[in-house]
C-alpha cells in the first residue's frame, strides 16, 4: 500500500476535528398529566411548552431560513414523550405515496424527529408523520454518513394524528419512553427534525445542515434537555406469537404440501441500554419479496436485509469490513443453502438470540447465536451460527469495533468434507469520523480460520473520504487473500488487490433553474496476488449531470473498461450459448444517460439508456421506471429493464427483459393489499405475489399471501402457494 496515504490515515486517527457552533437547545418541561395525540392540540398545558423553532432552509438553498416555518414543542410525564408539531404550508394540497406506515422516498409532505438518546452521535431513533397522520419509525447508524444507515424496517408501539387546514397542518405525538433505549437519569437528548414540504419544494432542519452532507446525518444535532432526569427506562416485555397456515405446490415435482407452523419472537430489555431477541421457529413468509435484478457481471450481488429479527442494531453486526467487496457478516447467509443440485433454498431456523445494544455510554455490544436444521433429503447439517461484536467510541464520533464469527456444523461428517466442518473469522475495525462529517475512513484487518486452514487468509483495506461543500474525494484500497472465506459474509471476490479513486465536484449557481451542476471522475484498478499480480480489471468512469431546483436530474456518463478473463464466462446467459474463452483480455466502453422527473407529481418516471461495446460484442440497454399516485389511497408502479446483448459468431445474441409492475392499495390507515408481478426471462421466472394486510391492533397483522410462479417460455405452473398468517405484539 502506497506509504504516504497510509501516513496520512494514521495521522487522521487522532484528528478529533474542528470546533463547530454550540448546539441549539431547548428545554423539555415535565407534567404531570397525559395528552391525547389527536393531532388537535387543544390541551392548555401545550400553553406552557417549548421546543424547536426558527428552521433553516436545507434545499434548494442551505444559507437562508425556511420559508415555510415549522414550530415543535414537547413535554414528558413520568412514561411518555409528547410532540406537538405545526407546519406552516402554501395550502392544503400535500403529497403522499400512500396510508401505509413506514413510508420513505422523496416527493412526499413529511417531518421527521431523530433522537440521539446516548449522545453519541453514532446512533439514534427516528420518528416521523405526515400531515395525513401516517407514521414511520426507524434507525439510524453509522452517523448517518449514508442511506444505507438509516432503516424503517424496525417496529415500535407508540401513537400519533395529524390533521390540515387551510394553510398548515398540526401533528400530535406520544411515544412511550419504553420504547426507546437511554443512560438512566440522563437530562439530555441531542435532537434534530427534518421537513420535507413539496409545496414550496423546500427541505429543512431545526439545526442548519450543509448540502452536502445527509439530511439526516447525525453530526448536526442540538440539544434538548429534561426538565428533571429521566428515570429507569422499564421497557415491557414483547411476546410476540404467530400461526400460519401454508398450502402449497410444486409443479416441477408433482409434490403437494399442506403445513401449519407456530413460532414466534420476544423481545427483553436488559437494563436501560439492552435489547434481548429471541425468536422460536420464526416465519419470514410474509416479508417483503426481493426485486429480481438483471446481473451481466460474474458476482453475486448482496440484497438487503428484511427481515424483522435482523434489523435492530444490525450495524453492530453488517458494517464490518467493506460493504462492496468483503463484509465478514451478512445475515442473509442465516437461513438460506444449497440443495444437493446447487439451487438456493430455505434452510429453516430453529431458533434463534441476539443481545445487542450499550454496555455504557461509549461500548456497544452485540451477541447473536441462532441454529438452523438439519436437511438430511440435501445433505445439509444443522449449523451452530454465532458473532460476538464489540464497539468502543472514539474521539468525537469514531469508533474501534471487534468480532468473532464461527458457524459449526452439527454432525458434518455426515454431509460435508472434513475441512468444511467449521469456518471462524476474527477482526478489527477503525471507523473515523470527524466531528463535522467532513472526513470519514475506515482501515480494518479480518482472518479466516478453517480445519487445518490456519495460514494467511487475510482480508485487509482502508479507506479515506474527505466532503467539502464543492470537493469530494475518496480512496478506497482493499486485499483479500484467495483462501480468506467467511461462510456468513459477502465476499464479492477473492484474491483482489484493488485501488479505487472518486473524485466528485459541485457547482452550486445563485440563482436560475439549477440547484448545482455535478461532476464526477470514478477509477478502480484490480490485481491478482494469487496469479502474479495479474492486471485483472479497469474500469474508468467519467459522468456530469445537473440537479433542478424542480427536482429534475440529468446525467451524462462515458465508461471506459479492461476485463481479464482467468475462466469461462458466458454472459448471456443461453442455455448451450458458447462462453466467452478465458485467458483473454477485453476493452470495451460505453455511454449512458439518466433523466429523472419531478417526484412530487402525481405521474413521475426516471430513464436511463446506455449503449456500447460489451466484451468482444456489443450492448444497448435502457432502464426504466413509471409511478403514478391516486392518493392518498393507491400507487401503481412499473419497473422495466432491457438488455439487447450481441456478441460476433460463434457466440451468442439475445434480448434480456426485466419488467415488474406494481399495485399498492391502501383502503385505510389499517388495511393494506400490495401485488409485485416479476417477470425475467433470464431467469426464466414470472413470479406474482399479492399480500393483504390487516393491522388490527399496533403492530399485530392478520395476513394472506398468494404466491404463484411460472415458467416463461413455456407458461407452465411452476410453484403455487397460498398462506393465512396471524402475528400479535402483546406486551407485558
Amino acid at each position: 500500500m502506497p506509504k504516504g496515504i497510509i501516513a496520512i490515515f494514521i495521522l487522521l486517527i487522532f484528528y478529533i476535528g474542528k470546533s463547530q457552533e454550540p448546539p441549539k437547545s431547548f428545554t423539555v418541561k415535565y407534567i404531570e398529566g397525559k395528552i391525547q395525540p389527536d393531532g388537535i392540540l387543544d390541551e392548555t398545558v401545550w400553553q406552557i411548552a417549548e421546543g424547536p423553532e426558527d428552521f433553516h432552509q436545507y434545499f434548494p438553498s442551505d444559507s437562508t431560513m425556511a420559508e415555510q416555518q415549522t414550530q415543535i414543542k414537547m413535554l414528558y410525564n413520568s412514561t411518555t414523550l409528547f410532540i406537538g408539531i405545526k407546519g406552516n404550508a402554501a395550502g392544503p394540497n400535500y403529497n403522499t405515496r400512500s396510508l401505509q406506515r413506514d413510508f420513505r422516498g422523496g416527493g412526499i409532505d413529511q417531518i421527521t424527529l431523530v433522537f440521539d438518546t446516548f449522545n453519541d452521535a453514532t446512533t439514534a431513533f427516528l420518528f416521523g408523520i405526515n400531515p395525513f397522520g401516517v407514521r414511520r419509525e426507524g434507525l439510524i447508524a453509522n452517523g448517518g454518513s449514508d442511506g444505507g444507515d438509516f432503516t424503517t424496517s424496525w417496529d415500535v408501539k407508540w401513537r400519533g394524528d395529524a390533521t390540515i387546514h387551510e394553510d398548515y397542518f398540526v401533528a400530535e405525538m406520544a411515544i412511550p419512553l419504553t420504547s426507546l433505549k437511554f443512560k438512566e437519569g440522563t437530562k439530555k437528548w441531542r435532537f434534530n427534525s427534518y421537513r420535507l414540504d413539496m409545496q414550496t419544494n423546500e427541505r429543512t432542519t431545526w439545526t442548519k445542515i450543509p448540502q452536502n452532507q445527509p439530511i439526516f446525518s447525525l453530526a448536526f444535532m442540538g440539544d434538548m434537555v429534561f426538565e428533571k432526569g429521566l428515570g429507569k427506562s422499564r421497557t415491557p416485555l414483547a411476546l410476540i406469537p404467530y400461526v400460519n397456515g401454508i398450502a402449497s405446490k410444486d409443479f416441477e415435482n408433482n409434490e403437494t404440501a399442506n403445513s401449519f407452523r407456530v413460532g414466534g419472537d420476544a423481545k427483553i430489555a436488559v437494563g436501560n441500554s439492552l435489547n434481548l431477541d429471541l425468536t422460536i421457529n420464526p416465519d419470514f413468509s410474509t416479508v417483503e419479496v426481493d426485486n429480481f435484478i438483471t446481473n451481466l457481471t460474474r458476482f453475486e450481488v448482496a440484497l438487503p436485509e428484511r427481515r424483522q429479527f435482523f434489523v435492530d442494531n444490525n450495524d453492530l453486526f453488517g458494517s464490518f469490513g467493506g460493504g462492496r467487496d468483503a463484509n465478514p457478516f451478512f445475515s442473509r447467509r442465516i437461513g438460506i443453502a444449497q440443495d444437493t443440485a446447487g439451487n438456493t433454498i430455505e434452510n429453516r431456523i430453529i431458533a434463534g438470540a441476539r443481545l445487542s445494544g450499550k454496555l455504557n455510554n461509549n461500548l456497544r455490544l452485540g451477541f447473536l447465536n441462532i441454529q438452523t436444521e438439519e436437511d438430511e433429503g440435501n445433505e445439509i447439517p444443522s449449523n451452530n451460527n454465532m458473532m460476538l461484536a464489540l464497539q468502543q467510541k472514539v474521539f468525537s464520533r469514531s469508533n474501534v469495533g471487534f468480532f468473532f464469527i464461527n458457524r459449526q456444523a452439527i454432525n458434518a461428517a455426515r454431509f460435508l468434507p472434513e475441512d468444511e466442518e467449521f469456518n471462524r473469522v476474527v477482526g478489527i475495525d477503525y471507523n473515523l469520523a470527524s466531528a463535522d462529517n467532513s472526513w470519514i475512513g475506515k482501515a480494518y484487518a479480518h482472518k479466516s480460520f478453517q480445519p487445518d486452514d490456519s495460514e494467511g487468509n487475510y482480508s485487509l483495506g482502508f479507506n479515506l473520504g474527505k466532503n467539502t461543500r464543492n470537493l469530494s474525494a475518496i480512496v478506497d484500497v482493499v486485499s483479500i487473500d484467495e483462501e480468506f472465506n467467511s461462510d456468513l459474509g459477502f465476499i464479492r471476490r477473492k484474491d483482489i488487490f484493488k485501488v479505487a479513486k472518486i473524485l466528485e465536484g459541485r457547482i452550486w449557481p445563485v440563482k436560475g433553474k439549477i440547484n448545482r451542476y455535478e461532476g464526477q471522475v470514478f477509477s478502480v484498478v484490480t490485481w491478482r496476488p494469487g496469479l502474479d499480480f495479474l492486471y485483472s480489471d479497469y474500469n474508468l468512469s467519467v459522468s456530469a449531470g445537473a440537479v433542478f431546483n424542480t427536482l429534475e436530474e440529468v446525467q451524462l456518463a462515458f465508461e471506459k473498461r479492461f476485463v481479464f478473463l482467468t475462466d469461462e464466462f458466458e454472459p448471456t446467459g443461453k442455455d448451450g450459448a458458447l462462453p466467452l474463452p478465458a485467458n483473454t483480455g477485453y476493452h470495451f466502453n460505453n455511454i449512458g444517460m439518466r433523466f429523472a422527473s419531478d417526484q412530487r407529481k402525481l405521474f413521475s418516471y426516471r430513464i436511463a439508456p446506455n449503449y456500447g461495446e460489451f466484451f468482444n460484442g456489443n450492448r444497448f440497454s435502457i432502464e426504466s421506471s413509471f409511478n403514478l399516485r391516486f392518493q392518498p389511497k393507491m400507487e401503481i408502479g412499473l419497473n422495466m429493464q432491457y438488455d439487447h446483448i450481441g456478441l460476433p459468431e460463434p457466440f451468442s445474441n439475445t434480448d434480456i427483459w426485466l419488467i415488474s409492475p406494481r399495485v399498492n392499495i391502501t383502503f385505510n390507515k389499517a388495511l393494506f393489499w400490495s401485488t409485485l408481478v416479476q417477470y425475467s426471462n433470464q431467469r426464466d421466472n414470472l413470479g406474482i405475489n399479492s399480500r393483504l394486510q390487516w393491522r388490527f391492533a399496533p403492530l399485530s397483522d392478520l395476513f394472506i399471501v398468494y404466491n404463484d410462479n411460472y415458467f416463461v417460455n413455456s407458461f407452465m405452473p411452476r410453484s403455487r402457494s397460498i398462506n393465512l398468517k396471524l402475528t400479535y405484539w402483546l406486551n407485558i
